[in-house]
């Protein structure tokens, strides 16, 4: 599926970042960024043009081919992982900061990968996160999980437990218009999430 969607004409979420990601990106911490399951790297790109150090990962090759291509038509560099969540080693106090922009996973999953994004945040480090709520089946936008798939997405209590051991900044459910592409349209429910890791903080 998403080697198709990566594969078409149209970028599948458009070439503008994120507007959470945009509005917050002065609360994160410059230094090595990673973006996981980064699509066509719309992110990403952005992010190294604002001077992070920046590796996009994501389970589809013609996504990450796409993200190459993307940063290179604005002057950008970033590297570039074909990996799967599953078995993707995040690495052990590694990064500055780490971006997941609707990243919607199998519940067992998700809370695996979010603990081992605390374990993979440096001191300090941050992680910024956007995805649906179950909010959003009752909202006329559309984009996100199909309702067979609603325990992949998320709420804000759900993500302050899943990131026990960081320091809250932002944990909030929102209604907002999703302009993101033809797959991410129209007024939708979603959470936004920041946090970071204290100073002191163990994995």
């Amino acid at each position: 599926m998403w080697d198709a969607r990566y594969s078409e004409d149209e970028l599948a979420y458009g070439d503008q970042p994120n507007d959470f990601l945009r509005e917050q990106v002065a609360a994160l911490s410059k230094g090595t960024c990673l973006c996981i399951a980064e699509g066509q790297g719309r992110n990403a790109a952005w992010l190294a043009g604002q001077g992070f150090d920046v590796t996009a990962m994501d389970q589809s090759a013609a996504g990450m081919q796409r993200a190459q291509e993307f940063a290179r038509q604005h002057g950008r560099q970033i590297r570039t992982e074909v990996a799967d969540l599953a078995t993707y080693d995040l690495g052990e106090n590694r990064w500055d900061t780490i971006v997941a922009i609707f990243a919607h996973l199998p519940p067992a999953l998700r809370a695996d990968v979010h603990r081992r994004i605390v374990t993979a945040l440096k001191p300090g480090g941050t992680v910024l996160l956007e995805a649906y709520t179950p909010g959003k089946y009752a909202m006329p936008g559309h984009g996100g999980p199909p309702e067979s798939q609603r325990d992949w997405t998320m709420t804000r209590d759900l993500l302050l437990g899943e990131f026990a051991g960081l320091e809250c900044v932002i944990a909030r459910e929102v209604e907002r218009e999703v302009n993101e592409g033809k797959h991410h349209q129209g007024l939708s429910a979603t959470v936004q999430f920041l946090a970071s890791k204290p100073m002191g903080g163990q994995n």
